[in-house]
């Protein structure tokens, strides 16, 4: 396609060859090719999804206009400022930086350079997630599970950069308001860094959330609930799907009664069950053309290098506290022998 955007990959592990993947089928994408420091995996991936692979960073940029950066997070920062610096509009996989300094100098490197800078969450274009969206108002509390089994990858980071910044990106987006305070607890199981965590945050408005995240479960979950005046909203990630319930009408808590000879079981009078529409669409297919569409725009989508940085800044607040709290824990056990 003569119109077409030349894209990508740096860094071909699980997650850069769902890039490739993505890239090689979507409309709108030419995938020029990958780089990898790991030369094998990356001519492995280049030739499952016919393309070229690039000697080195320096080189695939002079070829493609945009690109997505999967490399460890330590190398979030070096490679998306390279890429930046030689033209190159950057998605970089969350979390987008190993800190906020490194965050600064993706975002002032995009800034100097008017490249676009996104940053991977792929659940801001989760269907359930877009169809809840639409009837979420005034939240007050949200309740947030995301559990994994043990994989052995992004050891490098722990559980909160790992999993948990995706929920706290999304809480971000939904409440309109400062997040206050932070409570937080987390433990290392099977790795060095804490594999298990457990956050309650306060935000100036009065809203509530509980968040835990787990990558030593037996099972995969991954839902957040949210109640607001009259509702509540409850999303499944992995299935792709919302459902709300709500305060109904008189009248339709009547029309309710008088069908089919009542109310089915477990539904009590007065509320209505709804399944919201959602589209069935990959979340990281969204996200990609959602990138390749404020390319060609130059105009920033959702989960931009902004609100990566406010994600990633709430994930060190989370972190911090689990380190104080490790600490307090530390101490009670030392003076009690342990």
């Amino acid at each position: 396609m003569s119109d077409a955007i030349r894209v990508g990959v740096a860094g071909v592990g699980e997650f850069g060859r769902n890039h490739v993947r993505i890239y090689a089928g979507l409309e709108g994408a030419e995938l020029a090719g990958v780089f990898d420091t790991d030369a094998g995996r990356a001519r492995e991936i280049a030739a499952e999804f016919s393309t070229r692979t690039f000697d080195s960073l320096e080189a695939m940029a002079e070829e493609v206009q945009a690109a997505s950066v999967a490399v460890p997070t330590r190398d979030h920062a070096s490679a998306g400022c390279e890429l930046l610096r030689r033209g190159v509009d950057v998605l970089v996989e969350k979390p987008m930086a190993a800190s906020l300094e490194e965050a600064d100098q993706l975002l002032s490197t995009a800034r100097e350079h008017s490249r676009i800078l996104q940053v991977g969450h792929p659940e801001r274009f989760n269907p359930a997630v877009a169809a809840a969206a639409k009837v979420i108002e005034h939240p007050l509390f949200f309740e947030v599970h995301r559990l994994g089994v043990f994989s052995g990858r992004s050891l490098d980071v722990d559980v909160v950069f790992d999993l948990m910044i995706h929920d706290l990106d999304i809480l971000l987006s939904f409440v309109p308001s400062p997040v206050e305070q932070v409570h937080a607890a987390g433990i290392p199981i099977l790795s060095s860094k804490a594999d298990i965590a457990s956050v309650r945050l306060e935000f100036a408005n009065g809203c509530v959330a509980n968040l835990t995240a787990s990558r030593v479960s037996t099972e995969k979950v991954r839902k957040f609930r949210v109640f607001q005046p009259h509702a509540y909203i409850s999303v499944d990630y992995a299935r792709r799907d919302a459902l709300m319930i709500r305060v109904d009408s008189e009248a339709q808590a009547e029309r309710l009664k008088g069908a089919a000879g009542g109310l089915p079981a477990g539904i009590p009078a007065g509320l209505d069950i709804l399944k919201l529409k959602t589209v069935d669409e990959e979340p990281l297919q969204v996200e990609l053309s959602s990138f390749l569409e404020a390319v060609r725009t130059r105009k920033h989508g959702p989960a931009s290098g902004e609100e990566g940085r406010q994600a990633l800044e709430l994930a060190e607040r989370v972190a911090a506290g689990m380190e104080e709290h490790g600490q307090k824990v530390a101490a009670a056990l030392s003076s009690a022998g342990v």
